[in-house]
């Protein structure tokens, strides 16, 4: 048996729908943004009374909230910023998500009950940097994405007991050292470090001599075009064990714009996998759940840096792949007629197979056939087309409230 180690497993959440499917399978924390100082400016974010009731909805529970503060601020940002921060302390958050020094001092001036958590913008990447941070009052340090195993472990050891390691184990990555990119604000106007990117790395792009115009050189190319700044996706699954002996405290999944879908099937399988190797050492991820992994919107997977790899750059194409369709989320299960209420998402009809995504690993794989269907009324159902419409499906698993069915697609 491994040794008792205690972990948080950190789920984003873009929005309060997606919250609750991260607590809901098995999320310790999230970590979200308000309207403002957040490099998630397009996503739909919190209000200050969306905040307020996100973290009554979290504390209930015996979770915790972060929420982002990690712009690179300008002069004028401070005006509004000690007014901001002490509505967080007041609302109940847990504590910031900073990169700014200037923040920072803000956070222990006018919210000193905030725990301070430097952001991965902020390029920690060796063991002085992070003493540095945690002399100046921060509780955790999320470590840049250019960090090795080994690095982990070097600076986990040179850190006082009390200061965590977080580190991201999933998601999409940053063409650029640690996120901090110029290629949005320089080709689009909009700065992906002051929450606005177009992720232009993503874009496809073609080189020219300059005396050859019109003239594409052959750089890595084929007939979609060259994608030489597109990167591939963070995908540790397997490897929990070895970022829990290196000492990562918080196992972090990036994606606050990603879909509630998204949230629920990666938090679900790095739920299980965290608690497989926290208690057995020799725990081995089953196929079933590496492939739960396939089953949302991703682009090639790597396992980033931790090794000392630079196999990060997905050559091919900057589209993401996915064969499933988040189809209908559980609303409850009618005890009397034996059937599972859901509410639409997409699509499906009488005979479609619909696979179980749910927080009760019992449920892992499990397929239930629409035999038949019917709506509130009781009116049988044969084509499930009206958005988000009410739903009788009789199936024998009892399934719980925002579990997930979903439906492959062929494309």
């Amino acid at each position: 048996m491994r040794e008792t180690v205690k972990t948080e497993l950190l789920a984003p959440a873009g929005d309060f729908e997606k919250l609750k499917t991260a607590i809901h399978f098995g999320a310790d924390a999230v970590y979200v943004g308000g309207s403002e100082f957040s490099l998630r400016a397009n996503a739909k974010n919190f209000t200050e009374e969306q905040l307020k009731e996100a973290c009554r909805y979290v504390r209930e529970r015996g979770k915790k909230i972060y929420v982002a503060v990690n712009i690179f601020a300008k002069n004028d940002d401070f005006k509004k910023l000690p007014e901001y921060l002490a509505f967080l302390q007041e609302a109940g958050v847990h504590g910031v998500i900073v990169s700014d020094p200037g923040v920072i001092e803000f956070c222990k001036k006018y919210a000193p009950v905030l725990e301070i958590h430097i952001s991965t913008q902020a390029n920690t990447t060796n063991k002085y940097s992070a003493k540095f941070w945690a002399d100046q009052g921060a509780k955790r340090i999320v470590l840049a994405r250019e960090t090795s195993l080994k690095e982990i472990k070097e600076i986990r050891d040179y850190l006082p007991e009390d200061v965590q390691i977080e580190a991201f184990v999933h998601g999409a990555m940053c063409i650029s050292y640690s996120g901090r990119c110029l290629l949005s604000a320089a080709l689009a106007g909009r700065s992906g470090n002051r929450g606005d990117c177009v992720q232009a790395c993503r874009w496809e792009y073609e080189i020219t001599e300059k005396n050859r115009k019109g003239e594409r050189l052959p750089i890595c190319e084929d007939g979609r075009g060259t994608y030489i700044l597109n990167s591939k996706d963070l995908n540790m699954l397997e490897h929990i064990g070895e970022l829990i002996d290196s000492g990562v405290y918080s196992f972090k999944i990036e994606g606050r714009m990603k879909s509630q879908y998204y949230v629920a099937s990666v938090v679900n399988a790095y739920r299980q996998a965290i608690d497989g190797f926290t208690a057995d050492k020799n725990y081995k991820v089953p196929d079933i759940l590496i492939a739960e992994l396939e089953k949302n919107s991703h682009r090639d997977y790597t396992t980033g840096f931790y090794y000392g790899e630079k196999d990060t750059v997905c050559s091919e194409t900057s589209q993401p792949k996915c064969d499933w369709e988040f189809t209908a989320i559980v609303t409850g299960y009618d005890e009397a007629e034996g059937a599972v209420i859901v509410q639409q998402r997409n699509r499906f009809r009488k005979g479609d197979e619909l696979e179980i995504l749910s927080s009760d690993k019992e449920y892992l794989g499990k397929t239930i056939v629409v035999g038949e269907m019917y709506d509130e009324n009781g009116v049988p159902v044969d084509d499930a087309k009206l958005v988000q419409q009410t739903l009788y499906i009789p199936a024998n698993y009892r399934l719980g409230k925002d579990d997930i069915l979903r439906k492959r697609v062929l494309k």
